[in-house]
């Protein structure tokens, strides 16, 4: 298959550098956070959680105390630079931007209130060419996984150099309302899907060579932008709804290892 090349406008090194280091700073303080709170009332609504539109997307204390966090120390430390997060929306000026932070500040909000150990932080630093840096705390884990254009990925500073499966049989796919013929397929070639909740984990099992793709249907850019850095750096290909390689596609993407990713998206239909 053809694999998309990262071609894209130089970014300063210093600016990467102390993007990775201020996105790193707050990842950090997210994840302990997170840990402090994530299912505190068990079997009950959290104080501050309320449902949105839908009864099942939930907004708490701790997504809007996070965000604001991150939009203070994000104004404080690169003031040009506008945020898009998923609490409060879109500065002003980001629409029009050289670069942008795109932050969500818990990632499986839903596996959060209710205590299940798989939610994330996840903040990147987009401009045309997509994401330049990306940072994902997974707390329960303990993981805090960073990456840069053409850096790498790491885990809590550590390079990460994944064993890749070659063949679908016998893995698993992290999937976000998989169809039923996306799940009978897979189960036709002996495959694992996996539904847990959290757009940015999904995609990151795939940087890591735990999953050998990711499949999500309807997502907004804060649930990936992050998480598809990692991607990327890793060497995975990423395949937008039309089928073909993308950076930072829209609504729906598969994301995989090269040599199978192709096959995962044909069974979507």
């Amino acid at each position: 298959m053809t694999v998309l090349s990262r071609t894209s406008s130089p970014v300063d090194p210093g600016l990467v550098s102390r993007a990775l280091e201020v996105a790193g700073r707050l990842a950090n303080d997210a994840a302990e956070v997170i840990t402090a709170t994530a299912g505190r009332a068990p079997g009950s609504v959290p104080p501050g959680a309320e449902s949105k539109a839908d009864p099942f997307d939930w907004v708490t204390d701790t997504d809007r105390t996070l965000e604001r966090h991150t939009r203070r120390v994000l104004a404080a430390e690169f003031p040009d630079i506008p945020v898009v997060g998923e609490e409060y929306g879109a500065d002003a000026a980001a629409a029009g931007a050289r670069y942008r932070w795109v932050v969500d500040p818990v990632d499986g909000t839903a596996n959060y209130v209710a205590g299940f150990p798989w939610c994330a932080y996840s903040l990147a630093l987009v401009d045309a060419d997509g994401p330049v840096v990306g940072v994902i705390a997974d707390p329960s884990h303990a993981q805090i996984y960073a990456a840069a254009r053409g850096r790498g990925v790491r885990a809590n500073g550590t390079p990460v150099r994944p064993q890749w499966r070659t063949s679908v049989a016998g893995a698993l796919v992290c999937a976000e309302s998989p169809s039923a013929r996306f799940v009978e397929q897979a189960a036709a070639r002996h495959t694992g899907v996996r539904v847990l909740g959290s757009s940015a984990l999904a995609i990151t099992q795939v940087a890591l060579g735990r999953a050998v793709g990711a499949v999500l249907d309807g997502f907004h850019e804060w649930d990936v932008a992050g998480a598809l850095c990692l991607a990327h750096e890793a060497g995975a290909v990423v395949l937008g709804r039309d089928g073909r390689p993308a950076v930072l596609p829209e609504g729906r993407l598969v994301v995989g290892l090269p040599g199978v990713v192709e096959e995962l998206y044909s069974w979507w239909g």
